[in-house]
């Protein structure tokens, strides 16, 4: 087996999981290069003689996925293609011991948030003035930007704060810094992303200062759109929503995962909220931004879960007609306090449960997506596909929401806007001409 190769070291990352792994990835390659270290992040060249597996452990099909990519490296490392593997994230985090033991070929396990532990191998100096400085893997137009690390929430299904820890806010003049530096790269749109993004300031400032964070960025020139993934329902500030209507380059957008919708299913989740008190809140939330886009994430076989409870989420989704919803069926974490309940629905039954509740959402999309039969849009373009352009509205998350196609179109630039008029609509895609 090959030991050392003669050849400067490339690192390959690979990323699994959410977009704060996404973050994390690009943080690491930020410091890699600002230590001479040639890093690419997904390479398909297949040039490189070190891996990083940045790993998910949040359910059961994610962790399955960690761990292949995993077994695949260390092959090639045994076919001599490799010289290093190195494996971080949540999965590591959380199994370090396990996976030590299992997979001893791996030359490193590391946690989430031991990042120059990971330099160090690469005799690499930690460089705090890169502090938000980073290697996007997004395509330049766009960018995540995690604001905190961490939960306080106790959900009793949920395993990150086991891997993550508490709730860690950045400060606000680092975000702005980030900002900055990013829209001076080409950054158009940032997507703030956090475990709990309502939660934001209360650690370091003592009380919620995402309104304050909010205004700030707002404030940062060429920074065109900003958008908010990850609030928690439970005593939403709604202040957040004023400036939301007051600052025109904060897309009126809203990721809000509730879970569930049957009083004793959000009890067990330990959600701190009734379904009575969220209905109230989207009704408020409408009534601050009239137009505002809400996406809601649901769980379908959570422990104890009736069919009787699947049809009052089913009913709750059509009086609330949310623009966007995603839906896991349930993983049993171990650490949690769901843990302790019997998982007494088979896998097959929850993702038919999820299935028949997606399907419900399906009509209400296609006919929200009706409505904008005829209307002009702002959107931004990224990417082409098959001589089609692939864009977006303010309305629109990339990856997990609508795609405006764009067809017949003159020759348009990737990462900028343009209008276009709606001329088609289906469940979960649009499609117009540039106007």
């Amino acid at each position: 087996m090959k030991t050392k190769t003669l050849r400067k070291d490339k690192v390959n990352i690979i990323t699994l999981g959410c977009s704060k792994n996404m973050v994390d990835s690009e943080v690491l390659s930020g410091q890699l290069l600002a230590n001479q270290i040639e890093v690419v992040h997904e390479n398909r060249k297949s040039d490189h003689n070190i891996v990083v597996v940045n790993t998910c452990g949040f359910i059961d099909k994610a962790k399955e996925e960690s761990i292949n990519t995993i077994l695949d490296q260390v092959e090639l490392k045994r076919r001599g293609k490799l010289d290093k593997v190195y494996v971080t994230g949540c999965l590591s985090e959380r199994y370090r011991n396990n996976l030590e033991a299992e997979i001893p070929e791996v030359d490193a396990f590391f946690g989430t948030m031991e990042l120059p532990l990971i330099l160090k191998k690469f005799e690499a100096d930690y460089k705090s003035e890169l502090i938000g400085e980073r290697l996007l893997a997004t395509p330049q137009h766009y960018a995540y930007m995690k604001i905190s690390e961490g939960c306080n929430r106790t959900c009793s299904f949920c395993a990150i704060p086991l891997m993550r820890g508490n709730h860690t806010s950045r400060t606000i003049e680092d975000l702005v810094r980030e900002a900055e530096s990013l829209v001076r790269r080409g950054v158009k749109e940032v997507m703030l992303i956090a475990q709990e993004l309502t939660y934001y300031g209360l650690d370091i400032y003592k009380k919620r200062m995402l309104p304050d964070l909010l205004n700030r960025l707002a404030d940062v020139q060429g920074l065109e759109w900003i958008r908010l993934h990850y609030a928690y329902p439970s005593k939403f500030p709604l202040e957040i929503l004023d400036v939301m209507r007051q600052r025109e380059n904060i897309c009126n957008y809203l990721d809000m995962p509730l879970q569930h919708a049957a009083n004793n299913m959000l009890k067990a989740m330990k959600r701190q909220i009734t379904r009575e008190e969220m209905e109230d809140l989207t009704a408020a939330i409408r009534e601050r931004v009239p137009g505002i886009c809400l996406r809601t994430t649901l769980i379908a076989g959570f422990p104890g879960e009736t069919l009787d409870d699947v049809e009052e989420l089913k009913g709750f989704l059509e009086r609330q007609r949310f623009d966007r919803v995603g839906i896991f069926s349930y993983s049993h974490e171990e650490g949690t306090s769901a843990y302790g309940l019997e998982d007494n629905i088979p896998q097959e039954e929850k993702e038919r449960r999820a299935q028949d509740v997606m399907e419900t959402q399906q009509e209400i999309s296609l006919e929200k997506n009706q409505e904008k039969l005829g209307k002009v849009f702002k959107v931004l373009i990224d990417k082409k596909e098959a001589g089609r352009y692939m864009g977006r509205t303010e309305f629109d998350s990339i990856e997990v929401d609508n795609e405006v196609i764009i067809s017949g179109s003159p020759k348009l630039k990737i990462g900028e806007f343009c209008n276009v008029r709606i001329t088609k609509a289906y469940d979960y895609d649009i499609e117009g001409e540039v106007v």
